[in-house]
């Protein structure tokens, strides 16, 4: 009884945690799978806010290290969160982009023009609030940005039934030499983690965000109703883990009372 009880507890549980985890169709893709010490490619060209086209390896000639930060300029969700996350978060270290590191937001749209990289960059430059040479806003070139993240590990799709692209928020150091050093997750970055961050990138150090990786997917945030349309799922999720938890609390209990029965 005890053995056959254990089987359907065991398989109730394999079912639960199938249909907890199962990827939306929407989102199979779009990921960030971590690609340590990778070595991204500098011959890449973008066109930068003044409408010329830059070679990526220019923004590394000055020793120091990089932060990638992909979005699409005309966002209708959750993009502008992370740049306010960004812009929150370097205004809080005392260093400067384009002293001590060089910052790039890059247009993942092959759509969009320098005319917007220009009109986002001064936006936020007025919320910075002071010089930031080094912050740079750049539009899509050749395909240039689907192959700097293929490089690095941004997964990223363009979903023709909503007009948009489902893409995830985390920013990416690179070394000075240009190779991938860290990646930090969320719309909102601890500036202790980033200046961490840049200063083991800077160093050529390597460290893994695994442990504190938790990806929110643009295509999830409902800007109208300013959240989730599918925060149902970690619900889920939560009440998932707990219900295999009572599950398994409950397996040891009867296996305990069986055993002082036939003791």
């Amino acid at each position: 009884m005890i053995r056959r009880f254990s089987i359907l507890l065991l398989t109730a549980a394999s079912l639960l945690l199938a249909q907890i985890n199962q990827m939306p169709s929407e989102l199979e893709g779009v990921d960030v799978e971590e690609k340590l010490g990778a070595q991204i490619d500098g011959s890449l060209e973008f066109i930068n806010e003044a409408g010329r086209p830059v070679r990526l390896d220019s923004f590394f000639n000055q020793g120091r290290p990089v932060v990638l930060n992909f979005v699409y300029f005309e966002c209708p969700m959750l993009c502008s969160r992370v740049l306010n996350g960004v812009t929150s978060s370097i205004r809080e270290i005392p260093w400067t982009p384009g002293k001590e590191y060089e910052l790039l937001t890059i247009s993942i749209s092959p759509r969009e023009t320098f005319e917007l990289a220009a009109a986002k960059k001064q936006g936020y430059l007025s919320k910075f609030d002071r010089p930031a040479p080094g912050w740079h806003f750049l539009a899509d070139h050749r395909d240039a940005a689907k192959k700097l993240a293929t490089q690095v590990g941004y997964g990223y799709k363009w979903d023709k039934s909503r007009d948009m692209f489902a893409h995830a928020s985390a920013l990416v150091l690179l070394t000075p030499q240009g190779k991938v050093a860290r990646y930090l997750y969320g719309i909102q970055f601890k500036a202790f983690d980033l200046r961490l961050g840049l200063t083991e990138a800077s160093e050529g150090k390597m460290a893994s965000g695994k442990m504190e990786k938790m990806l929110l997917w643009c295509y999830q945030y409902d800007p109208n109703a300013k959240s989730y349309v599918m925060a149902a799922r970690n619900i889920m999720r939560a009440g998932g883990a707990i219900t295999i938890l009572v599950l398994g609390f409950s397996l040891v209990r009867l296996i305990r009372q069986d055993k002082e029965r036939h003791s």
